[in-house]
């Protein structure tokens, strides 16, 4: 099975679309970590701050089968697909990274994972040790080098797998 890291968003009743984001991916994946959760200002647009988060499953599906589950699970949150990225959103999960592959024409590794401190903080939390696939640093490493004054980030005492919105 490989490690499939991926990035879950929300700013639209954030609480309960990660956690039901979160059971959602335990239904379709062996789920093997989540991060804490972090709250950021929205990029790109004025709207309400983001929480979001990191989980990692394992799985041996297809990438594309994989898109597939995880645009599934985005529209049974709600999630309206526009022509920007730049919008509110009940839940939005991201494909960061499968194992060490690269696939560009799925654009993995994605490059949030080295843009935004939300993405990598938790990635490095939950798997300090990991390579990134092209630069073969650490996650932790990556952390360490990013510039956290300009992309602050407050953690949330959110618990996504204990939430009582999970039962």
């Amino acid at each position: 099975m490989t490690d499939i890291y991926l990035g879950l968003g929300s700013n639209t009743e954030p609480v309960r679309y990660l956690c039901m984001g979160v059971q959602e991916l335990a239904r379709e994946f062996d789920l093997r970590a989540v991060s804490r959760v972090y709250r950021n200002q929205a990029v790109g647009f004025d709207g309400d701050d983001f929480l979001n988060a990191v989980v990692c499953v394992a799985s041996d599906r297809p990438v594309k089968e994989i898109a597939e589950v995880l645009k599934a699970i985005d529209a049974k949150a709600g999630r309206v697909r526009g022509d920007s990225a730049f919008v509110s959103r009940t839940l939005d999960i991201d494909l960061l990274l499968v194992g060490d592959a690269v696939i560009p024409e799925w654009r993995i590794p994605r490059r949030d994972v080295l843009e935004y401190s939300f993405v990598l903080r938790p990635l490095a939390e939950i798997a300090p040790d990991l390579r990134h696939p092209v630069t073969g640093e650490t996650m932790a490493s990556h952390w360490a080098d990013c510039d956290q004054e300009h992309h602050p980030l407050i953690e949330v005492t959110q618990n996504l797998l204990n939430s009582a919105e999970l039962a």
